[in-house]
């Protein structure tokens, strides 16, 4: 295909590639006004490794109405510095002073699953303090590592809420500030 620039004569690599480039962004061109942005941009913040224990803890502390945590595994151990029981106690503190807090872990068909007894007994502990707590049914795998605060703030990646997973190992995690988005994780979450 040549294709005739005005006073340069034929270029026919260069028109080609113009008119392959107009003719794929046409399309995307409309008339009238362009369409309304969402209600508010969401904040996006990347939560590496350690980043992601302090941020979460931070957020919860922070925490006004709502949390809403649903984790597959949630350890909480007597080791010094603990950070899955750092996190319990802050869930526990927040339910203290008004906080709605509910949480959602997994539980496998397996009884004897040692998912299944680090679980009940993170969930012994969390109801002791007035927490909700709910498991999964048996027979589906809920892997979501999300949280919900104040129906705006969303953690959501690959943390478990275990030592290794938010000490030592190379983890990877968003915090997205979105009152929609959030609002779609809820009611993702209502389903489980």
């Amino acid at each position: 295909m040549r294709v005739r620039s005005a006073g340069h004569g034929l270029f026919p690599a260069t028109g080609a590639i113009l008119l392959a480039l107009f003719l794929f962004l046409a399309p995307l061109v409309t008339a009238g006004p362009a369409p309304a942005a969402p209600a508010t941009d969401p904040r996006i913040v990347l939560l590496k490794n350690r980043e992601y224990a302090p941020a979460l803890l931070k957020g919860i502390r922070e925490a006004r109405t709502s949390v809403l945590l649903s984790a597959y595994l949630f350890k909480i151990t007597d080791s010094r510095g603990n950070l899955p029981r750092a996190v319990a106690e802050e869930l526990i503190r927040a339910r203290k002073r008004g906080v709605d807090v509910t949480v959602i872990l997994e539980i496998s068909k397996k009884e004897s699953d040692n998912l299944n007894r680090e679980n009940r007994h993170t969930g012994a502990i969390l109801t002791r303090g007035g927490v909700k707590v709910f498991f999964d049914s048996p027979r589906v795998t809920s892997h979501a590592k999300v949280a919900v605060i104040d129906g705006r703030h969303i953690y959501l990646g690959s943390h478990n809420l275990t030592q290794s997973a938010l000490f030592h190992n190379n983890e990877l995690s968003l915090l997205v500030d979105s009152p929609e988005l959030a609002a779609e994780v809820r009611a993702w979450l209502d389903r489980l």
